[in-house]
């Protein structure tokens, strides 16, 4: 079974979780795309660096989500971050070097966000739809959210869409 991001719920509403991510590594491809683009224009970038590292090195083990994120909540932009996460405990020092350039490694540090899961195809109308929800349920809730939002996919884009399990996962201020 593929290896998911590690995260611990610190606390549970009804409508969404606050959870704190473990640190962790991501491989990232940034791509000018619209919304419903960006996963599959930077997904065989992302592949290829796993399954070839820099042709030396070992494959790494393929973990869920893939995530696509905006920096600022318009999905309308045409700019995204679409992201791997690598398996749990590794540093920015285990990682072979991308061969391709627009793969860039960064090191993310534990963080605390709030998250929703959905069932569906993570299309930009439903994932529009539960993002304004969350930000909605957080506001709510006295949540304070920064701008950055993040559509995380856990299942291949050929399973049956009302199969398909998505979260919305925004960082806290």
């Amino acid at each position: 079974m593929t290896k998911r991001q590690e995260f611990r719920i610190l606390k549970t509403y009804s409508e969404f979780e606050i959870r704190e991510y473990a640190p962790c590594v991501i491989a990232e491809v940034k791509t000018s795309s619209k919304y419903s683009d960006a996963a599959s224009s930077a997904f065989g970038s992302l592949f290829s660096y796993i399954s070839k590292g820099n042709k030396t090195e070992a494959k790494i083990a393929m973990t869920a989500p893939v995530i696509t994120a905006q920096r600022f909540d318009n999905l309308n932009e045409d700019e995204w971050f679409v992201s791997f996460v690598m398996p749990a405990g590794s540093s920015l020092a285990d990682m072979p070097l991308p061969i391709n350039s627009s793969v860039v490694l960064r090191e993310l540090g534990a963080e605390i966000c709030v998250a929703a899961s959905f069932r569906g195809k993570a299309t930009t109308a439903l994932s529009a739809k539960k993002i304004a929800e969350l930000r909605a349920a957080a506001e709510k809730e006295n949540v304070t959210l920064s701008d950055e939002t993040r559509v995380a996919r856990f299942d291949p884009p050929f399973k049956p869409g009302f199969m398909q399990y998505n979260e919305i996962v925004i960082p806290t201020i």
